[in-house]
């Protein structure tokens, strides 16, 4: 990739998507509607409050990069702005409605992506999320995703969008499957500790014992 978004970039971008998919009627946006979309409570993830300066320096510097444009459509007087990521890489459907997804709520496991769908693609099995996801890996131009590291506690294991630039992916967690078995086996150490400290204070004082008596 030859750019990297910032965090607002991110948002904007992503709500650019997001609109074109879901409510076609209404897109390309204003700028109004651009910035209730930035600032929606239900998902994203982290909310944001971003102000008309905002919006528009990330429209200027999304503009210089290509990706997006102003929409002059017949008789509209506001000027609107669309996307055209498909300029520069020809996704899938379900491709652009995971970045999307990414683009929006952030770090995502495979099942919640599926789940959170919703209008912007349809995926028939958990299997076609971890396919589309490994192609997002692989593709020429890419990679656009990367997988990190299972959280503790966790089942599965998230994915995040490289649009930004690289990410953390942290350290492989535990299995979670296995964290009983270390920690009884520490448990038993412990014990196991324990009771050699007492024999060894049981015979010191044995030892002092019969020093008393033989004496």
């Amino acid at each position: 990739m030859d750019f990297m978004l910032n965090v607002v970039e991110a948002r904007v971008l992503g709500c650019l998507i997001e609109k074109e998919r879901t409510t076609p009627e209404y897109y390309p946006l204003t700028l109004n509607a651009l910035i209730a979309a930035c600032n929606q409570k239900s998902n994203r993830d982290p909310e944001m409050q971003l102000n008309e300066p905002a919006v528009t320096k990330a429209l200027d510097t999304l503009r210089l990069k290509g990706l997006v444009y102003l929409s002059h459509t017949a008789g509209g007087r506001v000027p609107k702005h669309a996307h055209q990521v498909e300029k520069f890489f020809t996704f899938s459907p379900q491709e652009f409605g995971i970045l999307c997804l990414l683009l929006l709520r952030g770090p995502q496991t495979p099942g919640e992506l599926r789940s959170r769908a919703g209008r912007l693609c349809s995926f028939a099995s958990p299997a076609e999320v971890e396919t589309v996801l490994q192609e997002l890996v692989t593709r020429p131009g890419g990679p656009f995703v990367v997988k990190l590291a299972r959280q503790h506690g966790h089942s599965a294991s998230r994915y995040a969008h490289l649009l930004s630039g690289p990410v953390d992916v942290g350290e492989s967690s535990a299995d979670p499957e296995a964290q009983p078995s270390d920690l009884a086996a520490s448990a038993n150490h412990d014990r196991l500790s324990a009771l050699e400290k007492e024999v060894a204070i049981l015979r010191s004082e044995i030892t002092q014992l019969k020093q008393q008596l033989g004496g």
